[in-house]
């Protein structure tokens, strides 16, 4: 076979979507037919080399324009994210950080402007945890998620979206922010509630949000939970309190925001679980709320990361990690003490100032004391787990 019948065999055998790949980005190409040449002097000769060679050019021409095309690879960052003059971030969420970010983000919009001269456009979505984390696997592009467990975000590193080890790649173990529980009360607190005992009594309405939808609402049953095991207590006892408890829980909201408006809004229930942030947000806010602070309490940890394959796809990484340094930093954890979290700053926490706004604790456990999340959700939450258990036999 001659040199230049190479090159045309090759273009015949190139399927139509090729062709039509190279067509649309510019390059010259062949139909797919067979072409008759006839050598019989030195001037045909020429041009048949000639148009060899511009064939050969051009299929190395589509070969390189669709080799990136492959389904098979992994998306790399975009080279002129880091360029453009706005980049935008998709931060998601659980519901009771909205105020929180809401404060810090133009800070870190401030600074990103001032430090690389790209002005930072945030979207964002506010949800119950476990929600926000099925809608990130399922096709939310969030670009950095702040969540209520890390159990939450381990789920979002299984479905593949983030890298292994990604607490280890931030302060504290991932966790930005905290809180504890706290008992909201009708004003006076005529049931006297004043500890997670008080929630069995009969004749209490407790609302508390749905553990299967809500992280909060894991993190409230847990509370109930410990403070049992704290006292001295098995797990048959501690889940026959906990069974007392729910019994009193005549609705489960779907997240811990839809919980707290049940309580407040539509005025049911005598007492509402909430985060400990959440009461005094309120507060601040010119509302009347009496709540109590058990002293046996439990850490809610609240676990940032970067979404690896997003941030990746979107070029976004670095601004991604900019901002999720940022929370850590002394500014973004006093917004967060301002509005009632529990800072992970321990410098900041020690002040005088921060140690006088939150109630002293007697006893504070953590995921740790539980094995973690990953036993956690298996024993308490998983289909058929105790929760589960719990509900049928209150036949809910």
């Amino acid at each position: 076979m001659s040199l230049w019948q190479r090159p045309l065999k090759r273009l015949q055998a190139m399927p139509p979507a090729v062709t039509e790949l190279c067509r649309s980005a510019g390059y010259a190409y062949a139909e797919h037919r067979t072409y008759r040449f006839r050598l019989n002097s030195l001037k045909s000769f020429v041009s048949l080399f000639l148009v060899g060679t511009l064939l050969s050019m051009a299929l190395a021409a589509c070969s390189g324009g669709t080799a990136s095309n492959s389904s098979s690879e992994t998306p790399t960052a975009s080279p002129v994210a880091a360029s453009k003059d706005n980049v935008e971030l998709t931060l998601v969420s659980f519901a009771v950080t909205k105020a929180a970010h809401e404060a810090i983000i133009p800070k870190f919009v401030e600074q990103w402007k001032k430090d690389h001269n790209q002005t930072v456009v945030f979207k964002q979505s506010y949800g119950g945890s476990g929600s926000q984390t099925r809608a990130v696997i399922d096709g939310l592009e969030a670009d950095v998620v702040h969540l209520a467990l890390a159990g939450d975000t381990s789920k979002i590193e299984k479905a593949g979206l983030i890298q292994p080890g990604w607490e280890k790649e931030v302060p504290n173990n991932g966790i930005v922010s905290k809180s504890v529980a706290a008992l909201v009360t009708r004003s006076g607190n005529p049931k006297g509630i004043k500890n997670w005992e008080d929630l069995a009594k009969d004749g209490v309405k407790l609302i508390t949000a749905n553990p299967k939808t809500s992280g909060g609402a894991k993190w409230n049953f847990l509370g109930l939970w410990n403070s049992v095991i704290k006292a001295g207590g098995d797990e048959a006892k501690a889940t026959e309190f906990v069974t007392k408890v729910y019994k009193n829980v005549p609705i489960l909201p779907k997240d811990s925001r839809e919980a707290t408006d049940t309580f407040a809004k539509q005025g049911q229930g005598d007492v509402l679980i909430n985060y400990e942030n959440e009461v005094i947000l309120a507060q601040q806010k010119g509302e009347k709320v009496e709540y109590v602070v058990p002293d046996v309490n439990i850490s809610i940890d609240n676990p940032i990361a970067v979404v690896d394959k997003n941030v990746d796809k979107h070029g976004t990484r670095e601004v991604a990690e900019g901002f999720v340094k940022y929370l850590y930093s002394p500014e973004a954890q006093q917004e967060f003490v301002k509005l009632g979290f529990r800072s992970v700053d321990e410098t900041l926490a020690q002040t005088k100032e921060v140690t006088d706004k939150f109630p002293k604790l007697k006893t504070l456990s953590t995921v740790a004391d539980f094995g973690g999340w990953s036993a956690i959700d298996q024993k308490f939450f998983a289909d058929g787990g105790v929760f589960d258990k719990i509900q049928a036999q209150i036949k809910r």
